[in-house]
């Protein structure tokens, strides 16, 4: 009898991507019956059913066969030497959000905050040749959203992405994370090389599912598209072209059941065609930043109810300031509507729906169907 090898989970998870027949999909459906990868290789055969044993047993060989001491011993150093970490699917520090979607990475590589994963993300997209107007959107919506609460999620591209991360950056709360389509020790495009740092430092991250030293391909891109809509409530396109990336991405976040919002912009402009073609299929059109607020009110309360107890407890200590003390005041411990507490407020709908999801985000008020309640 072989003597049964002791690895971690996230080892397990390591040893199974270099195993051919372990496909993306073919991971997906085994761990749908094992749950671990360490029951997968060395759990009761009894937990697959028949159809399935002898599949198990051509891996399990192919598990046994080598020893992967000196490529698990490598992997760890390499994490060590980068400052990063590696979170396999099976793993509760895993984002609930892109592990309910149809495709998750076996693993994410991160650096930086991986407690950021666990917050309410807003995706922002966009063309790598933005206008000047895109820019000027870019960093003011995010800024917004992060001060609204939002981590703001993007992939580092050169144009709108790098101008949403700096908005974020801008923000005196949230954070942003970097969604990237190369290994987490390879910068692309190097030009982002400060920014990614600036990430870091600030408290956001840098995620991604290749393994360190991949470079940039092609192909890996669109890959890394349905990581940044998965991570998130919702995708906005704030400048893109017919046939730009950013609506591969909003495609897979329709895919995943996300909101979708675009800017409307100049009927002349190219770079605005691909966020009226957007919106002609559906998309939310948003002409400003407390929109969006307003329409992931609904997604945000079904995320807090899905979010398993260690994800709550992430949320991170909050002091009311002087305006969200006044808001509490008005709520009151019986549901109230938004009209009503316009009308009581007299604040901008813009300040009455930042100044709510802050609120909601540290669970100081619950939303049922548009109506507010204290809970502190």
């Amino acid at each position: 009898m072989s003597m049964i090898k002791c690895h971690t989970e996230l080892e397990f998870a390591l040893i199974a991507q270099q195993i051919k027949s372990l496909t993306l999909s073919v991971q997906a459906q085994m761990l749908g019956y094992s749950e671990t990868y360490a029951n997968l290789f060395i759990g009761p055969i009894i937990l697959f059913p028949d159809s399935m044993r002898e599949q198990i047993s051509l891996i399990r060989k192919k598990y046994h066969a080598p020893d992967w001491n000196d490529f698990l011993q490598q992997h760890k150093e390499t994490l060590e030497r980068i400052n990063a970490s590696a979170i396999p699917r099976t793993s509760k520090e895993y984002p609930l959000l892109l592990k309910q979607t149809s495709r998750p990475p076996s693993i994410l590589y991160v650096r930086g905050s991986t407690e950021l994963l666990h917050m309410p993300q807003i995706a922002i997209v966009g063309s790598r040749r933005m206008t000047r107007v895109g820019q000027q959107n870019a960093l003011s919506w995010s800024r917004f959203l992060a001060n609204s609460g939002f981590t703001v999620t993007s992939g580092l591209a050169l144009g709108v992405d790098g101008a949403a991360h700096q908005g974020a950056l801008q923000a005196s709360s949230g954070g942003t994370i970097a969604v990237m389509a190369t290994g987490i020790d390879k910068i692309y495009p190097k030009q982002h090389r400060l920014l990614a740092e600036q990430i870091v430092d600030s408290g956001g991250c840098l995620v991604t599912e290749f393994q360190p030293g991949t470079e940039p391909l092609a192909q890996h891109f669109p890959q890394r598209n349905r990581i940044i809509s998965g991570l998130s409530l919702g995708v906005l396109v704030v400048e893109a072209a017919v046939k730009s990336g950013s609506l591969i991405t909003a495609r897979t976040a329709l895919e995943q059941n996300r909101e979708v919002f675009a800017i409307p912009g100049s009927i002349h402009n190219a770079q605005s065609k691909g966020c009226h073609l957007l919106i002609k299929q559906g998309a939310t059109l948003v002409e400003q930043a407390a929109d969006i607020v307003t329409e992931l009110a609904g997604a945000l309360a079904g995320l807090r109810e899905n979010l398993h107890p260690e994800s709550i407890m992430l949320t991170p200590a909050f002091d009311f300031d002087e305006d969200q003390r006044l808001l509490l005041d008005i709520i009151g411990f019986d549901p109230v509507d938004l009209d009503t507490l316009s009308r009581a407020s007299r604040w901008p709908a813009e300040k009455l729906s930042q100044t709510l999801v802050r609120l909601e985000l540290c669970h100081a008020i619950d939303n049922n169907n548009g109506y507010y309640q204290r809970l502190v």
